[in-house]
């Protein structure tokens, strides 16, 4: 087999030789490239190389970002002050950086009002224009009628 690593000489080795390099030196042998001819070893310590590439995953995971959803609610009938309130949240939500699934909620009956509850929404995502895009309209899911508006990128 052929062997590298450091404080080795590379080369190729029969097994029992390249074994016996590797213990004397309080390491691993380790198969790299089995498919090789001959197999390529690396001489190394196997469990330092776990925890450091476990290690590395580690700051890899804490890098990337993750994806908040805020939610705001109306009713079919939510008054101008209270709209005024909670579009004042929503644009808060959108310069965090969270997206937003704002939706009108029906209770009862008020679902013959489903055109004022897409009007609401409509009008949502045409005041948070300037900071949010639609990434999804107004869609009516039971009693629910659902909309999602994601942050636009700053520059």
């Amino acid at each position: 087999m052929r062997l590298v690593g450091d404080n080795v000489e590379v080369g190729v080795y029969p097994t029992k030789e390249a074994l016996a390099i590797a213990d004397g030196q309080g390491l691993d042998l380790v198969e790299i490239s089995p498919k090789a001819d001959p197999p390529v070893c690396k001489v190394m310590d196997y469990k330092k190389f776990l925890y450091e590439q476990k290690k590395r995953e580690k700051v890899l995971k804490a890098k990337a970002s993750k994806v908040v959803v805020k939610e705001i609610r109306f009713g079919p009938q939510t008054d101008d002050h209270d709209y005024e309130f909670k579009k004042k949240h929503a644009e808060k939500f959108l310069q965090e950086g969270a997206k937003l699934k704002a939706f009108v909620f029906f209770k009862g009956r008020s679902i013959v009002f489903k055109e004022q509850g897409q009007i609401l929404l409509l009008r949502l995502a045409q005041d948070l224009e300037d900071l949010g895009k639609v990434e999804q309209m107004p869609k009516l899911e039971g009693k629910r009628m659902t909309m999602f508006i994601s942050p636009k990128k700053s520059k």
